[in-house]
């Protein structure tokens, strides 16, 4: 069976990932699944610990393998049993709905994000999480984890969250970097160098499609800068690690191909922050982007 992808919409103002599952179990039991901690525990990404009634005070833990220090808190918002079940974590929104069927229930999840960026990595991560609620609900093991970088730049294609911006000559990108320390970041678009202004720019802050010139600003692991291009790093507790490129046209660039340009380094950036360095320059995918930008 064909696993239904995330979908992306926007209410009230708010971007919103919606999941459907369709499964063949009682509303009873799938309710003691998505409200039970002891039940949680087996599929829900972090500890979850509760008082099932609207108003309580929520506290999640992450295991110390994940890559986010601190799970944060939240409000238990709606309890209906065995029907819908939803609570704020952190800036987000969590709601499960249950809808009876024949032969069991069709499980409606949205995640209401205090961030569009983001979507990207929830999507591919709710996705393993229902998988593995899945598995335990019919008491099999979960799928091994397989690969993440893949799945996640596809949804990040199909939500458009690649995409660049040309406003007033000034070329934007911001990309999600999945909670990499800024220091990590920093170490890999530096190359574990030391640069310092008047240097040549670190060969991973370039590109062959735009013009280059000595650092102009450095300031590690956050902002680094030459010529017409801005990099800079930003971490938060709640958003996590993003990247933001800033390009100043000149009257004689290209701004299709600066858009491309900047558009496919930093997928291959996004890529090498997650373990896979890919080479050589793809010129073929920058001609799709150009086109595309054209």
């Amino acid at each position: 069976m064909t696993t239904p992808r995330a979908a992306l919409d926007t209410l009230d103002g708010h971007p919103v990932l919606r999941f459907r599952r369709t499964l063949p179990h009682s509303p009873a039991k799938v309710w003691r699944a998505i409200t039970q901690p002891s039940e949680l525990a087996a599929w829900f990404p972090a500890a979850v610990e509760l008082d099932l009634r609207p108003g309580a005070r929520i506290r999640f833990t992450f295991p110390s393998e994940a890559p986010v220090d601190e799970g944060g808190t939240g409000e238990v918002l709606e309890v209906d049993p065995p029907k819908v079940f939803s609570f704020r974590w952190n800036s987000d929104v969590l709601r499960f709905e249950l809808v009876p069927t024949a032969t069991g229930c069709t499980l409606h999840f949205t995640q209401t994000l205090g961030d569009r960026l983001s979507a990207g990595r929830n999507a591919y991560g709710w996705d393993t999480c229902l998988a593995a609620l899945d598995a335990h609900l019919d008491g099999r093991e979960p799928a091994p984890p397989g690969d993440h970088l893949a799945p996640m730049e596809a949804y990040i294609r199909e939500f458009g969250l690649d995409e660049g911006t040309l406003e007033d000559g000034v070329v934007r990108f911001t990309r999600d970097l999945v909670w990499k320390p800024a220091a990590d970041v920093w170490a890999l678009l530096t190359e574990n160098t030391e640069p310092a202004t008047g240097d040549a720019p670190p060969p991973r802050a370039t590109n062959p499609h735009v013009p280059t010139g000595p650092l102009t600003e450095v300031a590690a692991p956050h902002v680094l800068a030459y010529g017409p291009v801005h990099w800079e790093v930003t971490q938060d507790a709640d958003l996590g690690t993003r990247v933001t490129l800033t390009h100043v046209l000149d009257a004689t660039a290209d701004p299709a191909l600066v858009l491309a340009a900047w558009h496919v380094h930093l997928e291959l950036f996004f890529a090498a922050v997650l373990g896979e360095v890919r080479c050589p320059w793809p010129e073929d995918r920058t001609e799709e982007l150009r086109k595309h930008y054209a």
